[in-house]
């Protein structure tokens, strides 16, 4: 089987890593996998804040969602100690910004597995991303002007596994 077809099916997300760093050219590999990701238009309007798992904005990312969340003491963070994560930003005027970012993330998600590497696509902060906060975390993550929070992921060496999802085809497809 093709071996693209054979990441896909063993990706699944990774809620456990090691402290082990990434390389740095793990790190530009992934970050190219989500730069080579199409755009709408080839637009190429999406951006990639990378930042080490113990930044301090991530701890204030993880305080503002279980605060908006009223979580007072959640076994882990939200990206469960990785240590990279990358959050994409959008031009926020363009219509398919959130689009063009999941595809981003899709790519590198599968790049991380292609290289052995666990991740974690990430939507649970769009809350604290888009709340009251919105222009404080903007500023702190670097978006250009106008961009505004889509998606984050999470990357490191897997400390636990899990078996891919399991779906049915038979009610989630319809061929006509």
């Amino acid at each position: 089987m093709n071996s693209i077809i054979d990441v896909i099916e063993k990706r699944s997300s990774t809620r456990g890593y090691t402290d082990e760093p990434l390389s740095d050219s793990q790190l530009h590999a992934l970050i190219q996998a989500g730069l080579q990701a199409p755009t709408a238009a080839n637009k190429q309007e999406i951006h990639f804040t990378v930042l080490k798992g113990d930044h301090p904005v991530l701890k204030e990312l993880e305080d503002e969602k279980n605060r908006l969340r009223q979580i007072t003491s959640p076994p882990h963070n939200f990206y469960y100690e990785a240590p990279t994560v990358v959050i994409i930003s959008a031009d926020s005027s363009f219509k398919w910004g959130t689009l063009d970012a999941g595809i981003a993330v899709e790519n590198m998600a599968l790049a991380a597995e292609g290289l052995g590497l666990g991740n974690l696509i990430i939507g649970c902060i769009l809350d604290a991303m888009q709340g009251e906060k919105k222009e404080y975390f903007a500023d702190v993550l670097k978006f250009p002007a106008g961009y505004e929070y889509k998606i984050a992921i999470a990357f490191g060496y897997k400390a636990v596994t899990k078996q891919p999802h399991t779906y049915d085809a038979g009610s989630q497809v319809t061929y006509l």
